[in-house]
């Protein structure tokens, strides 16, 4: 498979703003992000998307691959499907910039997803720490015994009813993605599901497009908050 990574970038956060550019353990978070994707041999293209001119530049300074995409995305989802009608290949695979602990085993999983060539749409799961079952910042899914989605959520599911103590598993935020799918997922309105969670994954089951979920034994803590900057940050000193 023709394989391109796509890094979503942009400075309009929120809760943490400006966090791509931040430093952390001495060199902007997006550095690391780029170099933990880079570290994959299975990539033929790395391409960080972005619409901040400041990010751009950061980029080129760095000689790091980047394109100026719409500031009209809503989701890296949407920046996905604009490099992919620019750049060609058989699998897109969209992870997160402010995904620093991304690992190219992270990425060996995601592809082997999606070897089946119909196979649409591909996600990463892990087991769910105790801490992370009821934190709504921690998004978790449910599959079928073929290993499809059934949901994902930011509340505990399963519910525990009789306190049997089902397995939790955390939703990892690294995508793949052919080109047909993207181009489904962009002409679909947001769904129901998808603005009461807040999870554009659901727009994709909503309408009946299946999600293959790989399992993988490594966790990742996105960064969302100056905490998690923290303590991203600690854990990247001690590698």
């Amino acid at each position: 498979m023709k394989v391109i990574a796509v890094i979503p970038a942009r400075l309009a956060s929120t809760r943490l703003p400006r966090k791509m550019l931040r430093e952390c353990a001495g060199q902007p978070l997006l550095a690391h992000v780029y170099r933990a994707v880079r570290s994959s041999e299975l990539l033929n293209d790395v391409v960080i998307a972005t619409d901040a001119e400041e990010i751009l530049e950061c980029c080129k300074k760095n000689g790091w691959h980047a394109r100026m995409t719409s500031a009209d995305h809503r989701s890296g989802t949407e920046r996905v499907c604009e490099i992919a009608h620019s750049m060609t290949a058989d699998v897109y695979l969209n992870l997160q910039g402010d995904e620093p602990l991304t690992r190219a085993e992270h990425i060996q999983s995601l592809l082997e997803v999606m070897t089946d060539p119909a196979v649409q749409v591909g996600t990463l799961k892990t087991s769910a720490s105790a801490a992370d079952v009821n934190n709504p910042n921690a998004v978790k899914v449910v599959t079928d015994s073929s290993g499809k989605a059934l949901y994902f959520s930011r509340a505990a599911i399963p519910f525990d009813r009789d306190g049997i103590r089902p397995v939790y598993f955390k939703h990892l935020g690294l995508y793949a993605y052919r080109k047909a799918a993207l181009d489904q997922f962009m002409k679909l309105p947001e769904s129901v599901l998808e603005r009461s969670e807040r999870l554009e994954q659901l727009r994709f089951l909503e309408n009946g497009i299946p999600i293959h979920v790989g399992e993988t034994q490594f966790d990742t803590i996105g960064v969302d908050t100056e905490e998690d900057l923290r303590r991203v940050e600690k854990m990247l000193m001690t590698r």
